[in-house]
C-alpha cells in the first residue's frame, strides 16, 4: 500500500473512528490494523491525531506599492520638491485640487495610503528619486544642514488662529518655460498668512542681494507690519 493510499485511508476510516462508541472503535481498529499492518497502538495515534492543516501561504503585502510611489513623486514635483514634513502637510489640498483640475487620477486605497503616510516615510520614498535629481549630491551642504536642525520647520498647517496680519509666506516663480537654461525672469511672491494680501515683485535673476533689496523696499509700503517671513528656499549668494 503507497503512502498516499494510507493517508487517504486514515483521513477517511479516522473520522469513522472519532465518533464510533468503544464497540465500534474497537471493530474499526481492528480491521485498519488488517489492512495498514499497523501495530495497534500506532494505529490508535494515527486514528486519532487531528488531520493536518494546510500550511498557510504567508502574503507578503507591500505598504506602499508603485502606484503610490509614482504619485508621490508626481505630488513631489509638483510642490516643486518640497521636504517631507511640508509636503505631509500640503497632500491633502494638493491631491484634491490636482484631481480636480484632471492632473491625476487616483484610487481610493492608493489616495488613503498617500493621505495616511507619514513625512519621514515620504522622505524614505523619495530617497532615490532625490539623488538621482540632484544629479548623485545633497542638495544642502553639511553645514546647512547643521544650522536646519537648530531652526524649527513650521508649515502652514501650524499656524494657529486667529491670525494677525504681518507673517507671510515667501517663494520665487521662475518664468523660464519649458527649459531652464540660462539667465530668467523670477517673481518673488509674498503672501501674508492671516489676510491673503499677496505681494509680487520682479527679479531679473536669482541673487540674494537682489532678493534682500526687494524685501526691504517693499516693507514700508505694506499695509501692515512685517513680523515674520517663513521660507523654504535656497537663494545662492
Amino acid at each position: 500500500m503507497s503512502l498516499t493510499t494510507r493517508r487517504e485511508l486514515t483521513a477517511a476510516i479516522g473520522q469513522r473512528y472519532q465518533v464510533a462508541d468503544r464497540v465500534g472503535k474497537k471493530m474499526i481498529l481492528d480491521e485498519f490494523t488488517q489492512v495498514t499492518g499497523y501495530h495497534r497502538k500506532h494505529a490508535i495515534r494515527v486514528l486519532t491525531a487531528q488531520p493536518a492543516s494546510e500550511p498557510k501561504t504567508r502574503v507578503v503585502r507591500r505598504l506602499y506599492q508603485e502606484a503610490v510611489k509614482e504619485a508621490l513623486i508626481v505630488l513631489w514635483e509638483a510642490s516643486d520638491r518640497i521636504c517631507g514634513k511640508r509636503l505631509k502637510a500640503l497632500l491633502p489640498l494638493l491631491v484634491e485640487a490636482m484631481e480636480r483640475h484632471g492632473h491625476l487620477e487616483l484610487e481610493e486605497g492608493v489616495r488613503t495610503q498617500l493621505l495616511t503616510m507619514s513625512a519621514s516615510t515620504i522622505d524614505r520614498q523619495l530617497h532615490l528619486v532625490r539623488e538621482r535629481a540632484y544629479g548623485g549630491h545633497k542638495r544642502r551642504s553639511a553645514a546647512t544642514n547643521r544650522v536646519r536642525k537648530m531652526v524649527a520647520v513650521r508649515t502652514f498647517a501650524d499656524w494657529e488662529k486667529p491670525l494677525i496680519p504681518g507673517f507671510m509666506e515667501m517663494d520665487l516663480v521662475t518664468h523660464c518655460g519649458p527649459r531652464a537654461e540660462g539667465s530668467f525672469v523670477h517673481s518673488l511672491v509674498l503672501t501674508d498668512v492671516a489676510s491673503g494680501w499677496t505681494e509680487c515683485v520682479a527679479l531679473p535673476v536669482r541673487e540674494q542681494a537682489l532678493i534682500v533689496e526687494a524685501i526691504t523696499g517693499l516693507r514700508p509700503k505694506l499695509p501692515f507690519p512685517l513680523l515674520g517671513l517663513d521660507t523654504d528656499m535656497t537663494v545662492p549668494s
